[in-house]
């Protein structure tokens, strides 16, 4: 599933260190602004409590999840979308990117020098959307030009075209993000086309001290993120780049041992990794055999013959039917034959909408 989330920041918030932790890659990291300058790219697998729970019930030879990919982008400044510090560069970056993890700096520390001279999340925040509008705007003002005149020339698509840019300039310009513009379905397309920075979806990462984990919610930098998020419905997710840089080093019972010792349930990648994945809309599907049981990234509201064409294409082209059962019926049922027995597991056909959960076993003919 080629999607992925990158990672913005200003300089010196902990971008690079969040990315180390989660692809475990080595971006390298200093404090001086744009020491990555080309984005960084990591897979990482998605945690999912219940392919444990399949491969406990299955016991197959061997258990693989999916995966998600995060880009870590050089951190931009102030004048960015003039070309300022690398800024072009780091644009067309995000350009390329399906969504924005933005990385805010919550945590005071005088050895980690701030690009502004002092601590401010709100302030750090709007820096950076009000780049992508600038760049955003930019584009949509060059566009309008070339279309105005077919528009005059009553081209029924470039009045379409015309009435929507006009709506996305006059937003922008006010310094309103082009994902809050109130568009109907098919505008939502045209828009779609334009490929605008301020359209992508945006989950904001607080990072605390490693003192501060615990009582984050008292952080009054994180209290004025989730206050900001709130405005224009995004998620927010708190953690530490330095606690998660640790516990990125240890596995198995080492990593519960020391999560114990934080008086946390989970790491903040974790977290993190699933709200990116849940932002762009994905879920996940499993296949289940003795052979293997597999998670399958898949995007929401596809239909079971392209679910199965994301394991290989001549499934899709030979799809007959989906033998299918959900993840909670087939737990509570204790096995895939005591499912069927109980009438849980169905036949679905190429209408059926995959869900999340659902453990699958396509019949094809090729």
């Amino acid at each position: 599933m080629a999607l992925t989330a990158g990672i913005v920041g200003l300089p010196n918030v902990g971008k690079s260190t969040l990315f180390n932790a989660i692809t475990q890659a080595g971006a390298e990291s200093a404090n001086y602004p744009f020491c990555t300058i080309d984005p960084n790219v990591g897979i990482v697998e998605v945690p999912d409590y219940r392919l444990g729970k399949l491969t406990e019930l299955v016991n197959p030879k061997k258990t693989i999840p999916t995966a998600f990919e995060f880009t870590d982008i050089a951190g931009i400044v102030k004048g960015a979308s003039k070309g300022e510090g690398l800024g072009n560069q780091f644009l067309s970056h995000i350009r390329q990117v399906d969504a924005i993890c933005h990385v805010v700096r919550c945590f005071q520390d005088e050895n980690i020098t701030h690009v502004s001279g002092k601590v401010d999340p709100i302030s750090d925040i709007e820096t950076i959307n009000l780049e992508l509008i600038l760049a955003d705007l930019e584009s949509v003002t060059k566009r309008i030009q070339r279309v105005e005149k077919l528009a005059k020339q009553k081209d029924k698509e470039a009045i379409v075209e015309y009435e929507v840019l006009s709506k996305l300039k006059d937003a922008l310009e006010n310094e309103i993000p082009a994902r809050a513009v109130e568009l109907t379905d098919d505008q939502k397309k045209i828009a779609k086309g334009l490929h605008l920075l301020t359209s992508k979806s945006v989950l904001y990462v607080a990072n605390v001290g490693e003192d501060e984990l615990l009582e984050a919610e008292q952080n009054p930098n994180v209290k004025l993120v989730r206050e900001f998020a709130a405005t224009e419905g995004s998620e927010v997710i708190v953690i530490s780049a330095k606690v998660e840089s640790e516990i990125a080093e240890l596995e198995g019972e080492e990593k519960e041992m020391f999560l114990e010792e934080l008086g946390i349930k989970e790491s903040g990648l974790d977290q993190l990794i699933r709200a990116a994945y849940s932002m762009l809309g994905l879920a996940t599907y499993f296949t289940a055999g003795e052979q293997e049981v597999r998670a399958w990234t898949f995007k929401k509201g596809i239909k079971a013959p392209q679910a199965a064409g994301i394991i290989h294409t001549d499934f899709e082209k030979g799809f007959i039917r989906a033998e299918t059962v959900s993840y909670n019926d087939l737990m509570d049922a204790g096995s895939m034959t005591a499912a069927k027995e109980k009438g849980k597991v169905r036949l679905e056909g190429k209408e059926y909408l995959v869900q999340d959960g659902d453990v699958m076993h396509f019949r094809f003919n090729v």
